[in-house]
């Protein structure tokens, strides 16, 4: 067994006689040397980050593998930045860049091959037996294009002598401006982001049918989740984030992912979901579907409001608002149409004040983020440049206004308590204003129930 892995207490047995019969006669497997279809676009992110930091070595980790119960793991998914950088990214893989005059060397820390080996057939963590074939150190220089390629079993010794030799050394994770920078080169997506974008889109989009097509009364919102989930398994690598399948008064929880509950004739579904495809980009669409096919009028009003407040937040995704601008939009849509209701007792300019945001106890969440590898994108950034920055062409944000009427508020009309609706939407701003990449989702509340009417037929 390797150095990484302990002994379990089920594990048998291996005698030496063993070891020795499957350590041999085994066919030689030649390495398929084959770069990632994209690599110019990663070694060109690279050498972007490297000039950031002239002299510097910067380490840059994928991350290990997480435990699930005992010796099972979760399936593996390589750090953002790092598959940022490289296209991918497997277990416990290191990628350095060291300083090489006015240029940098990339060196990978990646597994060998272990068949032959006495951990092909005992390391049940590592062992291609059990986890199947790595690409090895020869196919992961090729398909990464780094400068050099070495075990894992030599990483530690690596770092232990940069950190020891007084070179200046950033680790991502440790060192703050580094995930700043790749936080904020990570703001602006080019076409082929854009395009991997576009595709997890439209494999939701067929996501949400195949659950439109199992919604019914007294079905359980885990076979809303279900469904979602194989259409992202089939045609992508998984679901971008734990899927919302909230019904009822469950959907007034922001993020319901439980799915424990019913779906109950007359009541919404609020769908969250989005199809992380194997680029690892994901799209975040929500639509709120009337069980039944039909919206009630009070659950229209409540649409329509909605739907109006994100209307007017699109409006203002161009180039040069502010990051903040849609979500003022749209806020102040909806804190005229709770003071309509009823709801708000208080002018529009208290409810919209600062120092109070009264509307807030109705609406909750803020109604926007980046979009791109990770679902909230981009965390990284400094505040200014996200946040308090303003949108530049080849941002990708979504735009999300929600109501949420608790079923226990009494400052709520009773026929409006427990109703939750939320829209989202992912757009990409473009030179002149934005294009929704999520418009092929109907959202107009006729055409959502003409949607559900065609696929239920």
């Amino acid at each position: 067994m390797s150095e990484l892995q302990e002994r379990a207490s089920h594990d048998p047995d291996n005698p030496q006689a063993l070891i020795d019969f499957m350590s041999s006669g085994w066919l030689h497997q030649a390495p398929v040397r084959k770069a990632h279809p994209e690599i110019a676009r990663f070694q060109a992110r690279r050498c972007e980050l490297a000039a950031r930091f002239p002299g510097e070595h910067l380490v840059l980790a994928a991350g290990s593998e997480h435990v699930r119960a005992n010796d099972t793991q979760f399936r593996f998914r390589p750090d953002s930045d790092f598959a940022y950088l490289m296209g991918g990214g497997e277990p416990d893989e290191l990628l350095v860049l060291e300083p090489d005059g006015s240029s940098y060397r990339s060196r990978l820390f990646t597994a060998a091959h272990n068949r032959g080996t006495a951990a092909f057939f005992t390391d049940r963590v590592h062992g291609e037996l059990w986890v199947g074939r790595h690409r090895g150190l020869d196919e992961s220089q090729a398909y990464y294009a780094v400068d050099s390629v070495a075990d894992l079993s030599a990483k530690d010794e690596y770092l232990r002598d940069i950190r020891g030799s007084g070179k200046r050394v950033r680790v991502l994770g440790e060192d703050e401006e580094l995930g700043q920078v790749l936080g904020e080169m990570r703001l602006i997506k080019d076409e082929y982001e854009i395009a991997e974008l576009r595709k997890a889109v439209e494999i939701t989009k067929r996501g949400f049918e195949d659950a439109i097509r199992v919604m019914r009364a007294g079905r359980g919102e885990r076979a809303i989740e279900a469904a979602f989930w194989a259409r992202a398994r089939i045609e992508a690598n998984d679901v971008g984030y734990l899927t919302i399948a909230a019904a009822g008064h469950h959907a007034c929880t922001l993020h319901w992912n439980r799915n424990t509950g019913l779906l109950e004739s007359g009541a919404l579904l609020l769908l969250d979901a989005g199809v992380e495809c194997d680029s690892l980009y994901t799209a975040d669409v929500t639509r709120t579907l009337p069980v039944g096919g039909r919206f009630s009028r009070q659950q229209r009003v409540v649409y329509e409001l909605v739907w109006e407040a994100q209307r007017a937040a699109m409006a203002a995704v161009v180039p040069g608002n502010e990051f903040r601008e849609p979500h003022r939009r749209a806020m102040r849509v909806l804190a005229e149409g709770l003071i309509d209701l009823g709801i708000l007792t208080c002018s529009l300019d208290e409810a919209l004040d600062p120092e109070k945001q009264l509307y807030r106890r109705y609406t909750l969440h803020g109604f926007s983020h980046m979009l791109g590898i990770d679902v909230h994108d981009c965390a990284r950034a400094r505040m200014e440049t996200y946040r308090y920055g303003t949108l530049r062409e080849g941002m990708v944000l979504t735009v999300e206004p929600g109501l949420y009427f608790q079923p226990d508020d009494a400052t709520v009309p009773e026929e409006y308590r427990g109703i939750g609706v939320r829209i989202e939407d992912d757009l990409v701003v473009t030179a002149t204003g934005s294009e929704n990449l999520s418009e092929i989702l109907p959202s107009r509340i006729d055409e959502v129930e003409r949607w559900i009417a065609t696929l239920h037929a």
